[in-house]
């Protein structure tokens, strides 16, 4: 009789087996994160977890998502633990023996190293003081390198978390000098622009100079009540539900790509000074939750949209 293996597979009784794999990742070993966007393909989760077990990597958590199955884009989010030496080989390698086959964008980030955040901030201190404390604590996945505002009255609130603070003025008439000087202090400096109810609308030529995510909070349930004071819009529809979003800047007022979303529920009897102060608190948990999954490279750009693991 012929044995089988587990998976129904024959081979001679007594045949040795000779790989090439590299020892397993000790359970020390760092972790890793690769991302990966591409046309959906059959064999893409099999060629990416076959490569990294070819490499030594131990595969500790893998979320996919194909926009469609049969003509649609598939995004995969794999954390892996190998050691330096491995994990230096994987980065070198992944893109020829894998990527290249499936035109795949992709990329890695060590699991520990924190994105630098810059905060850009105007006036109102909640949602800029709620992720100075997060990313104090260590739960954001972020450490703020800066906080920038075109007004000075922050200063004092931000001294304390020992983060540098910068006053760039937006005179009027000067908003792309205003621009390029906060380009000087961000550009190489961050991998993560967040604007904390910064009022003031970003240029196409800023967005394209700083080279990085910009992430903002609105405080309505977009795509309603788009622009400058969307509570006293929502009072004046009467609605019931008030709500915050988180999505990226795109040159489009208020039409990025969503992040997340959360509403709380009001009452006719709440004049505009109510819902602002409602709204005040899922400003901060839409905010902070965006961000923390930003940082965590849990969030994937699809056209207009976004897939959030």
């Amino acid at each position: 009789m012929v044995p089988q293996s587990a998976a129904g597979s024959r081979r001679p009784s007594g045949t040795r087996f000779e790989t090439s794999l590299r020892p397993m990742a000790p359970q020390d070993a760092p972790i890793t994160r690769l991302i990966v966007t591409c046309d959906d393909a059959p064999g893409i989760v099999s060629a990416v977890s076959t490569f990294l077990h070819r490499h030594g990597a131990n595969i500790v958590e893998s979320a996919q998502y194909s926009s469609d199955p049969h003509d649609g884009v598939f995004f995969l989010r794999m954390e892996f633990a190998a050691t330096a030496e491995a994990t230096a080989d994987i980065v070198a390698t992944f893109g020829v023996e894998v990527a290249e086959r499936y035109a795949m964008e992709w990329w890695t980030w060590p699991a520990d190293r924190p994105k630098r955040m810059a905060i850009l901030a105007s006036k109102v201190d909640h949602c800029l003081l709620d992720l100075l404390w997060r990313a104090r604590r260590g739960d954001l996945g972020a450490e703020c390198v800066i906080v920038a505002s075109n007004h000075t009255v922050l200063r004092d609130a931000v001294e304390p978390f020992g983060v540098p603070f910068v006053h760039i003025p937006v005179p009027e008439g000067g908003k792309a000098d205003a621009e390029q000087a906060l380009l000087q202090h961000l550009v190489g400096a961050c991998d993560v622009v967040v604007l904390a109810r910064y009022m003031q609308i970003l240029s196409a030529d800023f967005l394209a100079g700083v080279g990085v995510p910009v992430i903002n909070v609105h405080h309505s349930l977009l795509p309603a009540f788009v622009g400058a004071d969307p509570y006293r819009q929502a009072r004046e529809r009467g609605v019931k539900l008030i709500g915050a979003t988180a999505h990226y800047v795109t040159e489009d007022l208020d039409a990025g790509p969503i992040i997340e979303q959360d509403v709380i529920r009001v009452a006719h009897r709440d004049d505009v000074t109510a819902l602002r102060r409602s709204g005040a608190d899922i400003e901060r948990i839409v905010l902070s939750r965006a961000v923390a999954w930003h940082c965590a490279d849990r969030v994937l750009r699809h056209g207009g949209s976004t897939v959030v693991f």
